[in-house]
């Protein structure tokens, strides 16, 4: 892994003309003005106007020669500054080339763990073959560059985009060590004086500079038409950092394709806290886990941020499956999103019940109608606006503030396979969750699949689908160039990103958005040092208790020549379905049932559903021809 020092790298990194930055700044208005969907909500709950300071800004450029301009750096931070100012990690400046791909670090990683109300910091890990005295996983953190590393955190949070107290604080930590160059303009220190006590109880200072590496690359492009680009629910610096955390901490979870077609996978089941090899292991980790109140699966989901949502779909009912059955864990902390579509569609897995998708709206502007009547009948074969038009063109006569709602994620998508694992889930989440995965956590909760667990009160609370600014000017080129575009090429590789349509909760709280409220937890576990040091022990042991006693349930399914045979648990009736079409409804008295079902075989798709006490509580989806 090439690296330099912070200092060496920024002599590079000045090239940006007058008339550069002057464009950058009449394009962000562009798309603030005239394509941000939350520009509405943000003047009112954080009291901010993005769009009088890029006027401000331009102002000053246009006064400005190239002799007068000052130095680029001091432009980045004031562009960036205002985009962060509306607190949406959706909404980005990203910065251009040489910055673009770089991520900048320091060789040890900090997070934070809690005795009863007090909190500490302590380090977790170090880049292979870093050492210093007394220092290494375990050290306790006192200072940063002098400042109590509490108030260090604190000041840092207040510069980084975050929805919430508990998102900007996470980030605030996260950023203190690494920073992707592409978001975040560079550290303006060169070093950092880092004090701990080690294991010993010594005091002692480490001063380390600030490094710079190319960052491994995302596998969805963004910016060219796709349904992963239109369908994208990211957080770009999480998603930055979470790749730079495996490429530097964990090496061997680094992989070059999204899925690994060849790699050694088993068909048996885990056995106690033994790890399943995985052919996405970018986005998963799944392993069986022995707690105090049993074992139970846990499944990681790092990323939804890939080109194929069905794909990963499929790899993680093939893990699930293989997990022990009596409960499931699914640990989403630290997952920034991705494709909402592979969100979405993992709900159905989970439920018996239909899936709702989260809908959406756009603000409603005479840009983003062009937009959409320019995809209104799907022209390119990627995107579909038709749904979004009408209330479009009817708003702007009305003044309506948003569009109609509509989803993203095909219905038909999210319910096409049905539920595959039929014990207890619980849903672990924390404030660095994200887009797609609010979106995820608020479906889960919103179905009532579970409890969610918290390591912060709520989620990030990014509640947004987001298109690049090199979408949207692609949106107005095909199929064929729309008049008078508005977007122009952005120089050096600058780019932007703006949150295009806002999400909202479905079922009791329908119509919510989810932007800057995200979703709650149902209960709060502090992390330990056990939980930060040694795997997660003490909240995996918290998730054991909540899934503990809750009901197991079995719903196979057999096609055979008279009809089906159901072995079932805690299921006292089954309504069979063929086709879409009611066949029978019988009392399931046993653990094994047949059920007679003419023309079973030779049925498209099966869905039986199976019921207690009259609720619904499993279902299985066959697809005999399949």
């Amino acid at each position: 892994m090439a690296k330099q020092e912070l200092q060496d790298f920024l002599r590079t990194a000045d090239k940006l003309t007058l008339d550069d930055r002057k464009l950058l700044v009449q394009q962000a208005l562009v798309l603030i003005e005239q394509n941000y969907v939350h520009l509405p909500l943000k003047a009112a709950m954080h009291a901010v106007n993005p769009v009088q300071r890029l006027r401000l800004l331009a102002v000053r450029l246009s006064r400005q020669t190239p002799a007068t301009m000052g130095p680029e750096w001091r432009f980045h931070a004031e562009l960036s500054e205002i985009f962060h100012s509306v607190r949406d990690l959706h909404t980005n400046y990203l910065l251009p080339s040489p910055y673009a791909g770089k991520i900048a670090y320091l060789p040890y990683l900090i997070e934070e763990y809690y005795t009863g109300d007090e909190r500490h910091y302590v380090v977790t890990m170090t880049v292979e073959g870093f050492t210093a005295p007394g220092f290494g996983p375990g050290v306790e953190v006192t200072h940063w560059n002098g400042v109590p590393i509490d108030r260090a955190v604190e000041r840092n949070a207040a510069r980084f985009a975050g929805g919430n107290p508990g998102a900007r604080h996470a980030r605030g930590l996260q950023s203190l060590t690494i920073r992707p160059l592409l978001l975040h303009v560079p550290p303006e220190e060169s070093w950092v004086v880092l004090t701990y006590v080690g294991a010993d109880g010594i005091r002692r200072e480490l001063r380390e500079s600030w490094r710079v590496s190319d960052n491994q690359p995302s596998f969805v492009d963004a910016d060219q038409l796709s349904v992963a680009a239109t369908a994208q629910g990211l957080d770009l610096g999480a998603d930055e950092i979470g790749r730079a955390t495996k490429m530097l901490y964990v090496p061997e979870a680094v992989t070059p394709l999204e899925t690994l077609g060849g790699a050694e996978l088993t068909a048996e089941p885990a056995g106690p806290g033994a790890d399943l090899p995985t052919s996405m292991p970018g986005f998963f980790r799944a392993r069986s886990v022995v707690t105090p109140s049993g074992v139970f699966g846990h499944l990681r989901i790092f990323s939804f941020s890939v080109n194929d949502p069905d794909a990963f779909v499929r790899e993680f009912v093939r893990l699930v499956e293989l997990l022990p059955q009596d409960g499931l864990v699914v640990d989403v902390r630290g997952n920034g999103g991705g494709h909402i579509y592979a969100a979405e569609f993992l709900l159905q897995t989970l439920t018996p019940h239909p899936i709702t998708p989260e809908p959406t709206q756009f603000v409603t502007t005479a840009l983003n109608q062009r937009v959409c009547a320019q995809h209104e009948e799907n022209p390119t074969g990627e995107i579909d606006l038709g749904p979004w038009c009408p209330s479009m063109e009817q708003a702007l006569e009305t003044g309506a503030v948003y569009s109609g709602s509509f989803s993203i994620t095909p219905a038909d998508g999210a319910n096409a396979i049905g539920q595959r694992y039929f014990g207890p889930v619980v849903l672990i989440t924390d404030a660095l969750c994200y887009s797609a995965t609010d979106i995820f956590a608020g479906g889960f909760q919103d179905h009532r699949i579970g409890p969610v667990l918290g390591t912060d009160d709520s989620t990030g609370a990014g509640g947004a689908n987001v298109w690049t600014h090199a979408l949207l000017k692609l949106l107005l080129e095909l199929p064929s160039p729309a008049a008078g575009n508005p977007y122009r090429p952005l120089p050096g590789q600058a780019g932007m990103r703006v949150s295009i349509r806002r999400t909202l909760r479905v079922h009791d709280l329908a119509g919510t958005p989810v932007e800057d409220l995200g979703v709650a937890s149902d209960h709060r576990h502090r992390m330990t040092r056990d939980d930060v040091l040694h795997g997660n022990a003490d909240l995996l042991a918290r998730a054991g208790e909540l899934l503990a006693g809750r009901p197991v349930r079995r719903l196979d399914v057999r096609v055979t020549g008279s009809g089906l045979t159901l072995s079932t648990r805690l299921i006292d009736r089954a309504d069979v379905y063929v086709d879409g079409r009611p066949a029978v409804s019988v009392d399931v008295t046993g653990p094994d049932t047949e059920v007679p079902v003419p023309g079973a075989a030779g049925a498209g798709v099966i869905r039986v559903e199976g019921f207690e006490h009259g609720d619904l509580v499993a279902a299985r989806t066959i697809r005999p021809q399949g």
